[in-house]
């Protein structure tokens, strides 16, 4: 996210002298992206972030691909997917490309006898149930539902759930995830039409410094593999950080729909984006109020990008038979729209309840072996009359 957030202890100025009470030095860390050029942070540890004791081993966590080369619309069942004790094993890859990979994940268990970090891509975790604390050695963050919660690469992370009962939503970015250039001026600030702004971002706002040395397991995923990492010091030892490179959580709700006369493109509801794909939220509004207007969205050929649909809640007024946790895949070359009845039922409609996240991608997804054991094959024929 592009503002400057400081936590803990740091010098007055970078790559100096910073010494701890009993005269050691802290090792200082550039956290950073793309080279020195992108978003960067800069760390202060207790011990050195380098030393590696031992590397146990690795597993493949790539996916396995149904269906490569996919022009059908399908409904997925998400709530099908079933619940694991693992955070990592819980993960459900089923609509993947090069650049992104949507997962489906309903961990049982906080993470407890391991670190976690993504070295091959952005994660934006959406909590459609459940509640906890992400816990990073950039800081901590509470979670609940309707949280997006944006971890950069490299983030070393666990997350703490405060129940059973857990139901995510992830993309992975192997690209940037940014919030939308046309809401931000030429310094990184949201302008007064950008329908969220600084003031709804929550930074980490603890930092927990364990200044320990012994045997510490770091899960780290590189090119779809599971590294087991042992490291000789406790990854969460940072006294103080600075700069704009950092996770951050922010809430569905806290979204302020932009409304029009007439029916506004899917671009209004934009949230995120990278240069490979845009995630949008759809978020109870006001509908359209010109004394003629048809609130349902209109037919529209998806040409350039595969379409995907993530329901949360509420009523879904342009589909029918949609519940939470359902998926609509509607991918690029066929044309789609609101099914048969939404348009007459939508008309002399005020408001709407939806809530919903969607990512539309320019490169065509894949459809996983996951994906299909939750599918809808008779999806595709939903528009017949």
């Amino acid at each position: 996210m592009p503002f400057y957030h400081t936590l803990g202890e740091i010098p007055p100025k970078r790559h100096t002298i910073f010494k701890k009470p009993d005269g050691n030095l802290y090792y200082e860390q550039l956290f950073g992206t793309i080279g020195f050029d992108g978003m960067s942070t800069n760390l202060y540890h207790c011990h050195r972030p380098t030393q590696v004791k031992e590397i146990k081993g690795s597993y493949s966590v790539a996916p396995k691909v149904a269906i490569k080369n996919n022009i059908k619309s399908y409904r997925f069942h998400g709530f099908k997917v079933n619940p694991e004790k693992d955070y990592l094993q819980s993960r459900k890859n089923v609509l993947t490309n090069s650049d992104a990979s949507i997962i489906l994940s309903a961990p049982q268990e906080s993470t407890s006898d391991y670190f976690y970090k993504n070295t091959d891509a952005d994660e934006l975790i959406f909590i459609h149930r459940g509640s906890g604390k992400f816990r990073s050695h950039l800081g901590n963050l509470d979670f609940k539902y309707g949280d997006y919660i944006l971890i950069p690469r490299g983030t070393i992370y666990k997350l703490d759930f405060d129940t059973s009962d857990n139901r995510l939503f992830i993309v992975e970015s192997r690209r940037p995830i940014y919030t939308p250039k046309r809401y931000r001026n030429w310094f990184g600030q949201l302008l007064e039409h950008s329908p969220f702004c600084e003031r709804d971002i929550r930074a980490p706002y603890e930092l927990e410094t364990n200044d320990e040395k012994g045997d510490f397991l770091i899960k780290v995923k590189k090119q779809d593999e599971i590294f087991d990492m042992i490291y000789a010091t406790h990854p969460f030892d940072v006294v103080g950080y600075d700069g704009f490179n950092f996770p951050y959580a922010f809430s569905i709700h806290d979204f302020e729909p932009i409304t029009g006369r007439i029916h506004q493109p899917p671009p209004v509801h934009q949230t995120f984006e990278t240069d490979a794909f845009v995630i949008c939220s759809f978020v109870p509004r006001l509908y359209d109020y010109h004394p003629e207007s048809i609130p349902a969205p209109y037919n529209h050929s998806n040409i350039d990008s595969d379409e995907v649909l993530y329901y949360v809640d509420g009523d879904f007024m342009s589909r029918n038979d949609i519940d939470a946790g359902h998926i609509s895949l509607h991918p690029a070359g066929i044309p789609h729209g609101p099914h048969p009845g939404a348009v007459e039922r939508s008309i002399g409609k005020t408001k709407t309840d939806e809530l919903a996240v969607m990512v539309d991608t320019f490169k065509p997804l894949m459809v996983t072996e996951e994906a299909m054991k939750i599918a809808d094959e008779d999806y595709h024929k939903s528009w017949l009359e």
